[in-house]
């Protein structure tokens, strides 16, 4: 059986579509979300087979969401929205499922049939490079209580432990649910460690170890490692001789 999330800011139209997907007996509702970065998070504790996103959500939209996504891990996705057909036309030429608000019982009978059909043959993915944005402008971070949305031109750097991936900029520090190889694929960062990313535009000094390693100083003085592997590289970007 399958298993799905639902993410969407109002409430009303949430309870409703989880409701009735419960009626089904080929999908199971594992986790629903307020927003898009709740539910980035819960994607990748979930991780359900199927994703009901709302586009139409304050912050982080759910094409923003889908930009965040990791396309060899994420679920398939079912967009619900209240755009007329003009702009559904989108998703059809691409592929992507969708359900209009609010949703008929009978076009969702359509897509669980179509999900069940394409689990059972093995097929149930998408191409999200034909709709997802290729670059992020803001990076979503969440603390204690709170979500922070840090601009990509203030990050400093990434990195990442046993906690978690953490962002740096200036005057904070935050996790995100977004793995390093998202970051590096969709941000100017650039990859210094096999832990660290950099944000070129911040960096200082850079500082020349024993045995072929180096250091990063930025503009806040957070000093990050530079292994050898991604050292020549990163010399050759801003600009001096390997």
């Amino acid at each position: 059986m399958l298993t799905a999330l639902v993410i969407d800011d109002e409430q009303f139209a949430r309870e409703e579509l989880i409701e009735q997907l419960s009626e089904s007996h080929n999908i199971t509702v594992v986790g629903e979300a307020p927003n898009a970065i709740v539910g980035l998070k819960k994607i990748n504790e979930l991780r359900p087979d199927v994703v009901f996103v709302d586009i139409q959500m304050p912050q982080v939209t759910g094409l923003d969401l889908l930009s965040m996504l990791d396309p060899d891990t994420m679920p398939y996705v079912v967009f619900v929205t209240a755009y007329d057909q003009y702009a559904i036309q989108a998703f059809e030429d691409n592929a992507f499922d969708y359900l209009l608000k609010p949703v008929e019982p009978q076009r969702l009978v359509k897509t669980l049939q179509k999900l069940e059909r394409d689990a059972q043959k093995g097929t149930l993915s998408q191409n999200v490079a034909t709709i997802a944005s290729e670059h992020l402008a803001q990076v979503p971070c969440m603390g204690h209580n709170r979500i922070v949305l840090i601009p990509t031109s203030r990050v400093e750097s990434v990195y990442t432990d046993l906690s978690g991936v953490h962002v740096r900029s200036a005057d904070q520090t935050a996790t995100t649910q977004l793995t390093l190889k998202t970051l590096e694929e969709k941000t100017p960062l650039l990859r210094c460690h096999r832990q660290y990313l950099v944000n070129v535009q911040h960096i200082r000094e850079i500082t020349l170890l024993d045995n072929g390693l180096a250091e990063v100083i930025t503009t806040s003085n957070f000093t990050i490692p530079i292994s050898r592997r991604y050292l020549k590289a990163l010399k050759e970007v801003i600009g001096l001789k390997a």
